[in-house]
């Protein structure tokens, strides 16, 4: 399953380290995969973030650029999203996923931005 961590309560302008970690058996699924963050809010759809391929190219949503940074660690079967700069728009719950042949969704971990 996945497990996302690293979430808080933060004042505007501060930064969060999230991590989600593959904690299934198998290990041939997660190298091969590009992996994405995404955020929900109340009443909205789940959005992407950013997302990070099997060769570490990298994508981004307008509203983080510049912002946020995701990377992986394959041999620990994990994905990280450096947050910095956070504004009160970036409280949500934040997940992690396969952006393909999406995984069951994790409890995700909440980030809440406020002063």
């Amino acid at each position: 399953r996945l497990v996302e961590s690293g979430g808080g309560l933060v004042q505007p302008g501060g930064s969060l380290r999230l991590s989600c970690k593959d904690t299934r058996a198998i290990t041939s699924f997660f190298n091969p995969k590009t992996w994405a963050w995404y955020r929900q809010t109340p009443g909205k759809q789940r959005e992407l973030v950013a997302s990070i391929s099997n060769t570490r190219d990298t994508n981004y949503v307008d509203f983080v650029k510049g912002r946020f940074t995701i990377s992986r660690d394959n041999a620990r079967k994990m994905v990280y999203l450096q947050m910095t700069s956070l504004k009160p728009e970036d409280t949500a719950v934040y997940f992690c996923n396969a952006l393909e042949q999406p995984l069951n969704w994790g409890q995700g971990t909440q980030v809440t931005v406020s002063s």
